[in-house]
């Protein structure tokens, strides 16, 4: 039986969004009948834990070093490892691959000096993109990583008076920037209904209603009628459902795919801070129903939830070393 290991980490400082997208691939391969097992720490969030226990994904400590880490794989008797993070030492990859062992790097842009056998690179408009390295890579929407609980989901769409809306940043929202944006629905002076994910809990007031991170996050996307968040990896999950979306980004690596949805009309652009016209654009959004509908037509096809599909053929098909 095949065995791959996703090296990946998850935490208040880290967020979950590496952990989420190497979940749909684990969920995909398992379901091949792939023995999949997580390599890594889970600090601070309890629900980034909760999404390896619910699926019995095993999680064990991983070592820093390179080396050590190979160890590790071949005592697992590892075929091959994913690796999804921004802070793994240059040589990971290449001392992977010198055990022998299939790798696939999971990289936004830049692979960071990682060796692999696969890069994937899921970003929007990826394909385009100039890539500095030899091996291939798996690049654009088509190779989107979805879960079960996205992919198996259609958006209900409300009919109540007011639009309502969900604002999240994050499993863990390590830029610590929910309540500044339910600030700025509130000084919209427009009429909404909101459902605002924190992991600290806070007094929003009026028509927000502020809840910790919850598996209920697919469906609460597939029934707002609009989502304020970050350029961050569920950016995908809500163009596969066609919800209109208003974007910010809380990180220098989301910048690129926060461009490349803004300009390509997907998503609507909020900025990185709440100023004047952050309030403006949200206030539009909000009064507006065919102008942010627009939005959801634009994005709705680009993300067709086969993607993790197409990396598990390709990592599948590749020959451990």
């Amino acid at each position: 039986m095949i065995r791959v290991g996703f090296r990946c980490d998850a935490g208040v400082r880290s967020g979950v969004g590496h952990l989420v997208r190497c979940v749909a691939l684990a969920e995909e391969l398992r379901a091949r009948g792939v023995e999949v097992v997580f390599l890594g720490q889970v600090r601070g969030s309890d629900w980034a834990r909760a999404q390896l226990r619910e699926r019995a994904l095993p999680l064990v400590p991983a070592p820093e070093q390179p080396v050590r880490l190979a160890a590790l794989a071949r005592e697992l008797q590892l075929d091959a490892a994913v690796l999804d993070s921004y802070d793994l030492p240059e040589g990971t990859g290449a001392a992977l691959r010198g055990a022998g062992l299939t790798v696939l790097a999971i990289v936004d842009g830049d692979p960071l000096g990682q060796e692999a056998d696969l890069h994937l690179d899921q970003n929007l408009g990826a394909e385009r993109r100039p890539f500095p390295w030899p091996a291939r890579r798996l690049a654009g929407a088509r190779y989107v990583l979805l879960r079960d609980s996205v992919r198996g989901r259609r958006r209900a769409r409300s009919t109540g008076p007011a639009p309502r809306v969900l604002c999240f940043f994050g499993g863990t929202d390590s830029a610590g920037v929910a309540p500044a944006w339910a600030g700025a629905l509130l000084a919209t002076g427009v009429p909404f209904e909101a459902t605002v994910v924190s992991p600290m809990p806070f007094e929003a007031g009026g028509p927000i209603t502020v809840i910790p991170p919850t598996d209920r996050l697919p469906e609460l996307m597939a029934g707002a009628d609009l989502v304020v968040t970050a350029a961050g990896s569920a950016v995908w999950e809500l163009l596969h459902l066609g919800v209109p979306t208003a974007l910010s980004w809380v990180a220098d690596n989301q910048l690129i795919g926060y461009d490349e949805l803004v300009g390509r009309g997907v998503a609507a652009g909020l900025g990185r801070a709440v100023d004047t016209a952050a309030v403006g654009v949200l206030a539009h959004l909000l009064t507006d129903p065919a102008a942010r509908e627009e939005h959801g037509r634009l994005g709705r096809g680009l993300v067709d939830g086969k993607g993790r599909e197409r990396v598990a053929d390709a990592l599948l098909r590749s020959d451990p070393r």
